[in-house]
């Protein structure tokens, strides 16, 4: 099911289990569970980037770290223009305003088959000037009995994105295996207990057919896989723990799974020695990325 708001994933089934941890149609959206991220994925560091000459600055929508957190889409209600069985196409519009002075017209399909549940996004820019552009998506993955403790992860990521502090500022690459393998290192499948993540990872490798895929399994060999491909040269993994601990349901309840088309604080790409993939869409030009969620049965 899929929710306008923040043309959200609201629950993912699979013979009768769930694949993302859902949400009711009438509560509020759990922070951003399952939103589309749009016209950037995770942070702005500080609210505040340089594009084209202009010094522009964000609302802070963190402020407990200050930084504007995951785009300007998560809240606006998506319009359904085209629907079918297995299919539906969403579209909202990002307004031009203070901090991001351009109108992006964005367009998302979610489509169910045997394969899975994909997700495509494309946005067009309505304006008269290049703007700066990521996107991702924020589902949180169930792979089956128990919690983040019980489960596996394999992630085909060479590299991590260090960070610096509780503000999670990025602080340089690292390769998965020199900077703490026991925590970040996961090219072999290997269990997540005790192990937390918020962290950006990328050096990811794909398949012969050019796919990235990675897997939450369960202690029965159940569970759930996220394939995307070159678009999203980043990932972020995040295993949910809550600052309420077990107090909070959702605390290490899923693990947030969300291929970037760019790194954290992607829109100061100057500040940065390594490729941050931030893109920019001229005027009348599109962007487009996808990803799918599937079984492991």
């Amino acid at each position: 099911m899929i929710a306008g708001v923040g043309a959200s994933l609201r629950t993912l089934t699979h013979a009768g289990r769930d694949l993302v941890l859902p949400f009711d149609p009438d509560e509020v959206r759990p922070g951003h569970r399952g939103a589309t991220l749009v016209p950037w994925p995770n942070r702005v560091v500080d609210g505040r980037y340089t594009f084209d000459g202009a010094e522009l600055e964000l609302a802070l929508t963190e402020p407990a770290r200050g930084h504007a957190l995951h785009g300007l889409g998560s809240w606006i209600e998506f319009v359904a223009v085209a629907k079918g069985p297995s299919h539906v196409t969403l579209e909202g519009v990002i307004e031009a305003q203070k901090g991001y002075p351009w109108r992006m017209v964005v367009r998302t399909t979610f489509t169910l088959d045997a394969d899975g549940l994909t997700q495509s996004v494309s946005v067009v820019n309505e304006s008269e000037q290049p703007a700066p552009w990521g996107t991702s998506a924020h589902p949180y993955l169930v792979a089956g009995a128990g919690g983040v403790d019980d489960w596996t992860l394999e992630l085909p990521a060479a590299e991590v994105l260090r960070v610096a502090g509780d503000r999670m500022i990025p602080a340089g690459l690292a390769t998965v295996d020199a900077e703490d393998p026991a925590r970040f290192d996961f090219r072999a499948p290997r269990p997540l207990v005790g192990v937390q993540l918020d962290h950006a990872f990328t050096g990811l490798t794909a398949d012969a057919d050019d796919a990235i895929t990675a897997r939450v399994t369960a202690a029965d060999g159940t569970g759930v896989e996220m394939v995307w491909d070159a678009e999203c040269p980043w990932v972020q993994v995040f295993t949910s723990d809550q600052p309420g601990g077990t107090a909070d349901p959702a605390h290490r309840a899923g693990v947030a799974l969300e291929p970037m088309t760019c790194a954290p604080d992607a829109f100061n790409d100057d500040a940065y020695p390594y490729d941050t993939g931030l893109a920019v869409v001229e005027p009348g030009e599109t962007a487009t990325a996808s990803w799918r969620i599937a079984a492991i049965v």
